[in-house]
């Protein structure tokens, strides 16, 4: 070392190395600014190299390779892929892997909704590790600024095909529905329950499927709301909790990898809706338990009927024996139905059984007609799904529509087959 040269400090170092973050920063807000603009101005255009002759284009198929080998996933799923958009609600914990994963498997377009702002304490778990490049999302040189510019640029870094609008706001029922209305996919990346409930509520109102995550401790869980007919949040948890009994985890804590698995979980699920591929976890619940290193699903079990709406499939299996008049109307997804079903049942998928009422209405004439003569009573109508919640649904959406007298069979087909027939296949 030149004797006559000044020896650098730590405190040197440091001060130049936060000189060169906050230049970085400004150099990265500024490329993001520019592809923003880009994007914009380009949407159109972009569309059209997405697809040549209706196929992927030469530089799709290259990034999306890995994707368009899988037998289940292929052309199909990433051309729907690209045509949806998924609306993330939160860039923190929860949001800020399910993002890059979005971005980064090609969702067409990606709405980021946050007013906060990047903080110290938010990097042990949507922090960039720059040692080995593979970052969360938001870094120290983004800190006091807004999470929604921060992870916009990420995403952008990962994906510049990606269109990424930047929703720099509180989501507010001012606003909740007009932001909404704009996606296809809704992802509930926020740590507090009045949000999940205004955002669950804004999703049931626009007929959106909702990915809804949560992470405090060392804990997670994940669902999907209001998926093809499934139970909302208000279904399961129809009143708020008092706020004294709601946690978050700047009051309770939280390990930074929890979320993290949450949310990749969550970008997964969202994936699933958008391409219509696999079985999202509507009417189930994934629960994570990191100390443990378990992972377990779970029905969502509904409750939602009086009991003199609801009869046990042994009762049922009784009225059967009986020679009871009646019409069983079975409420899964057609494809469901395909797999087993219970003799001389009516297949009517809740999601379709608006339109479909008249069906009902003549098989009970029907079964009126084959009773005339006899003493006994109008057919009675008895609703069955797969577990007991869509028929719970069901069933009070037919008591709202003039059939007073259905009734559902509680614990569906695996009640059945758990309580009636032993060698009824489950599925």
């Amino acid at each position: 070392m030149d004797s006559n040269a000044v020896a650098e400090t730590p405190s040197d170092i440091r001060r130049e190395i936060e000189s060169l973050e906050a230049s970085k920063a400004q150099i990265e807000h500024r490329i993001s600014s520019l592809q923003a603009r880009l994007n914009d101005s380009n949407e159109e255009e972009q569309g059209k190299e997405t697809h040549v002759d209706g196929q992927l284009s030469a530089d799709m198929i290259y990034r999306y390779s890995r994707h368009l080998l899988l037998p289940l996933f292929g052309v199909e799923a990433q051309a729907n892929l690209l045509r949806n958009s998924v609306l993330v609600i939160g860039a923190g914990g929860l949001g800020s892997p399910a993002l890059l994963y979005l971005a980064a498997c090609g969702v067409g377009r990606i709405g980021i909704v946050d007013h906060d702002v990047v903080e110290l304490n938010n990097l042990h778990r949507q922090a960039s590790a720059k040692q080995n490049h593979a970052f969360i999302i938001h870094t120290e040189a983004y800190i006091g600024r807004s999470k929604v510019e921060s992870a916009a640029a990420a995403c952008r870094a990962i994906n510049s095909t990606v269109q990424i609008i930047e929703h720099k706001e509180a989501f507010r029922t001012s606003n909740a529905l007009e932001i909404m209305s704009k996606y296809d996919v809704v992802v509930d990346a926020t740590d507090n329950v009045p949000s999940r409930y205004m955002i669950n509520d804004c999703c049931v109102v626009l007929g959106k499927p909702l990915v809804s995550g949560a992470a405090l401790g060392l804990e997670g869980q994940l669902t999907v709301y209001n998926y093809n007919g499934g139970p909302c949040y208000r279904c399961l948890f129809p009143t708020p909790p008092p706020t004294s009994a709601c946690q978050r985890c700047a009051d309770s804590g939280v390990l930074g990898v929890v979320p993290g698995i949450i949310g990749c979980l969550q970008a997964l699920e969202a994936i699933k809706v958008a391409c219509a591929v696999g079985e999202p976890l509507s009417g189930r619940m994934l629960l994570f338990d990191a100390l443990s290193a378990r992972i377990r699903v779970t029905p969502l079990k509904l409750n939602l009927l009086p009991a003199d709406a609801r009869i046990t499939s042994k009762e049922y299996n009784k009225r059967i024996l009986k020679g009871e008049a009646h019409v069983l109307l079975d409420v899964r997804p057609s494809h469901h139905y395909k797999i087993i079903s219970l003799p001389k049942s009516l297949n009517i998928p809740l999601a379709s059984l608006d339109g479909r009422l008249p069906e009902i209405s003549t098989a009970l004439r029907n079964e009126e007609d084959n009773e005339k003569g006899s003493a006994r009573s109008s057919p009675s109508l008895y609703v069955i799904c797969r577990r007991g919640n869509d028929s719970q649904r069901a069933v009070q959406y037919l008591h709202n529509n003039g059939y007073a007298s259905a009734k559902d069979i509680i614990g569906g087909l695996e009640s059945w087959a758990h309580d009636v027939d032993p060698k009824f296949p489950t599925y």
